[in-house]
């Protein structure tokens, strides 16, 4: 780990201010012991300018991001790289902290104004309440949020969202045009209380489908790695299969594909499949589905939080994103 200031506090026998001072009021300080404070700041490879910035500035050049998921999955991946695109070159290191429970979420808002180690906190597809927002707004801490649910009413500073709404009627209206009445919905169920992002997808489309005398029946793929077979399971042993499978997002929908194609289910002859996010291997196989850009959605939400760590006005702070239909060869009409 890089060296902190209090290791060159500690190595140089001198207080933590002793060793600010060395670096943004030089004049205050002895030339012997700012010589020595400096030669031990380079011996351990402390970062003078970066330091010397955060010592000027009183911040800590760091964003706090809040995910609820598996770091290595696609939407995580993208929304850590678009951040990093932007942050990095602006000097600000992430702090990635993975939340799981409503306690996990209590735990870090009620630390964060302790530590107060973050200028920012970006919060990714799960909701928060008000009250949280509000213990960082008074330690002028803003809060950001990306595809979280109804920013504007958590009192959220600023936020980018894909409208899910309007991607899942599209989804839903796009297999019923097609001809399709016997649709199954395929969606994860976690934690109730961190009311996630993907339970708008999930209404919208049962709300479109039902809008046409559609009632889809609805699969939920547990946690584990054999979720999918479980889900391929359930499936095929229905007395009948469905004529459409729309998966809650494209990692549901890319495997499920693959277990269905191993049982001799043909796609699309026999089902049509559409997931959501046009993620990694999406167009390769041909799946059809709802394109959202988490890399730019990221890159935004993080241009957003500097502006407001500068107080500068933000344009649109509640940015809402179109999703876009991409229909591939994984849909088609049901067979007669």
């Amino acid at each position: 780990m890089p060296a902190t200031i209090q290791d060159v506090a500690q190595a140089a026998n001198v207080s933590i201010s002793t060793v600010s001072r060395s670096f943004t009021r030089p004049e205050l300080v002895s030339k012997k012991t700012r010589d020595k404070v400096l030669r031990i700041a380079d011996e351990l490879n402390f970062s003078l300018s970066r330091s010397a910035a955060a010592l000027k500035s009183g911040r800590s050049l760091r964003i706090a991001l809040l995910v609820s998921d598996h770091l290595n999955l696609w939407f995580s991946a993208s929304v850590i790289e678009g951040l990093n695109q932007v942050l990095h070159a602006e000097g600000y290191d992430i702090s990635i902290f993975q939340i799981s429970s409503t306690e996990e979420r209590h735990e870090f808002f009620d630390m964060l104004p302790v530590r107060r180690n973050a200028d920012a906190v970006i919060v990714t597809s799960f909701d928060i309440y008000k009250e949280e927002v509000g213990q960082l707004a008074n330690i002028d801490v803003p809060t950001i949020g990306i595809n979280s649910t109804s920013p504007n009413t958590r009192v959220f500073n600023a936020a980018v969202n894909i409208d899910d709404h309007q991607g899942s009627v599209l989804a839903a209206r796009h297999l019923m045009s097609l001809g399709h009445r016997d649709i199954v919905y395929v969606r994860t169920n976690r934690e109730v209380s961190l009311h996630f992002s993907v339970q708008d997808r999930f209404e919208s489309f049962m709300a479109a489908c039902e809008a046409e005398g559609v009632t889809p029946r609805v699969i939920t793929a547990g946690e584990g790695k054999d979720r999918i077979s479980r889900v391929a399971t359930e499936l095929l042993s229905l007395p009948q299969l469905p004529t459409a499978i729309a998966c809650q997002e494209d990692g549901i929908a890319i495997p499920l594909l693959f277990q269905l194609e191993r049982n001799g289910v043909s796609v699309p002859n026999d089902v049509s499949i559409i997931g959501y996010d046009d993620s990694f291997y999406a167009k390769d196989l041909g799946l059809t589905t709802i394109r959202q850009e988490p890399v730019k959605m990221a890159m935004t939400a993080a241009q957003m939080a500097l502006d407001l760590i500068d107080e500068k006005p933000v344009d649109d702070p509640f940015r809402v994103v179109p999703a876009q239909l991409i229909i591939r060869a994984s849909t088609a009409r049901p067979r007669k």
